[in-house]
C-alpha cells in the first residue's frame, strides 16, 4: 500500500458523487485502517470572521485574513472544524503532517486569529472526507482520482477556483484532456 498522506487527491471529471466533483482534497492521514482528508477547493457561504463571530470569538478590525472563505472540507462531521496551516512551532496542538504542513482543531488556533495572530498561511474547512480501509485504494483502482504529492503553493497560494485545474497541471497535462472513463481500455 503506498501511503497518500501529503497528496492531492484530484476527482476525476466522471465522479458521480456530487459533493466531490471536481474536487482536490488533501489526504492527512492514510494507514492500513483507512484515509481522512479535507476537501481544499469548494468554498462555503463563511468566511472566517463568521465563524469566529459564531465561536464568541471577538473579530478585530477587518483584514484580508477574517474575508477568506471557509470550506466544506468533506461530507462528514461538518460541524466540525479543521485548520490546515504552514508548519511553526508555535501551535502546540497542531500536528505535523508533513515538513510544510500542520493540522489542529483546536480552538486556540481560531482565538490566535482573533487577536489578529493568525498562521501566515491557513485554511479552514468544516468537516471531512473519510474511507474505511481499502476503501480509498478501491476508488483509486476503479480511477476515480489522481494522486500527486501535495504542493503548498496549491494549498495555500492558489484561488480555491483553480485548484483542481492546477494540481492536474502538475501532472503534466491540462484538466481539459481528461476524458470520461479515463484509463479503462
Amino acid at each position: 500500500m503506498t501511503n497518500l498522506q501529503n497528496h492531492f487527491l484530484i476527482a476525476m471529471p466522471d465522479m458521480e458523487d456530487p459533493f466531490f466533483h471536481r474536487s482536490v482534497t488533501y489526504i492527512c492521514e492514510h494507514n492500513a485502517e483507512g484515509a481522512m482528508g479535507l476537501v481544499i477547493n469548494q468554498p462555503i457561504e463563511l468566511n472566517v470572521a463568521k465563524v469566529l463571530e459564531q465561536l464568541e470569538i471577538v473579530v478585530p478590525e477587518q483584514s484580508v485574513m477574517f474575508d477568506k472563505p471557509v470550506f466544506a472540507g468533506g461530507p462528514l462531521a461538518r460541524d466540525r472544524g479543521f485548520v490546515l496551516h504552514g508548519a511553526s512551532d508555535d501551535w502546540n496542538s497542531s500536528a505535523h503532517i508533513s515538513d510544510d504542513i500542520m493540522i489542529t482543531t483546536s480552538k486556540d488556533i481560531l482565538e490566535a486569529m482573533g487577536r489578529n495572530q493568525a498562521p501566515e498561511n491557513f485554511i479552514l474547512t468544516l468537516g471531512y472526507a473519510g474511507w474505511e480501509a481499502g476503501q480509498l485504494e478501491r476508488e483509486l483502482a476503479d480511477n476515480s482520482w489522481l494522486t500527486i504529492p501535495a504542493d503548498p503553493a496549491i494549498l495555500f497560494h492558489t484561488p480555491s477556483s483553480e485548484r483542481w485545474q492546477r494540481a492536474t497541471e502538475k501532472l503534466g497535462f491540462h484538466a481539459w484532456q481528461l476524458g470520461p472513463g479515463a484509463g479503462h481500455a
